[in-house]
């Protein structure tokens, strides 16, 4: 962190897709000695090289990018900046679980700017924000798994296929044959309307159910 009046400024890399909220952080950053904004990108594999070349303390990150899913992200940028503290930017209340357990904080985009420097002050004084926000139910998951068709163990695949797991690995884990983890994906694309991996786990965040 680099000396700002009497505390360290946080530097913050800002991860959205949309330039307004890059626009909106920066101002709201402005109005502190406390924080600074040392980038903007607008995809997960730009946020893991910007990691690298700007050398924040914190991400904020966008809970929906046009690449790997959040939680893929974190993983990658922690495994380039160790330590690095991550705030999810997430445009719904309830987060699952994956997401929760792997980020420092979440602000929801609903949210008036003085809450946002909140959360970052206190993530960035080692706080774990995150697990004070409500994950998302079993209950709601389960009502949302049934309306789209999708078993518990469809469900539990395609979560581990958005965290970056080939079938072997899903296998390994769930103690399945990986024809059979093979058979359940495609089943998964076929009720979700998906052609490949990608298009799953992009369809299946933009529905709610990651």
């Amino acid at each position: 962190m680099k000396k700002s009046g009497l505390r360290e400024a946080l530097r913050l890399l800002v991860v959205d897709s949309h330039p307004i909220v890059y626009a909106g952080v920066s101002s709201a950053a402005a109005t502190t000695q406390w924080l600074m904004v040392v980038g903007y990108v607008r995809t997960g594999q730009e946020a893991v090289t910007a990691v690298k070349s700007h050398r924040p303390d914190a991400v904020l990150l966008d809970l929906r990018l046009p690449d790997p899913l959040a939680v893929k992200v974190i993983q990658d940028v922690r495994a380039n900046a160790p330590g690095i503290k991550v705030i999810i930017f997430c445009a719904r209340a309830r987060v699952d679980a994956a997401v929760v357990d792997s980020a420092d904080g979440l602000v929801p985009k609903d949210a008036d700017p003085a809450y946002l420097l909140e959360v970052l002050d206190r993530v960035a004084r080692g706080e774990d924000v995150a697990r004070t926000a409500p994950a998302k139910d079993r209950t709601a998951l389960v009502r949302d798994l049934r309306k789209h068709g999708l078993t518990d163990r469809e469900f539990e695949i395609l979560r581990r296929v958005a965290m970056g797991e080939t079938n072997a690995e899903i296998a390994r884990v769930t103690g399945l044959a990986s024809n059979t983890v093979k058979t359940y994906f495609q089943r998964t694309l076929e009720k979700l309307g998906a052609r490949n991996r990608v298009e799953a786990v992009v369809h299946a965040a933009e529905i709610g159910l990651l």
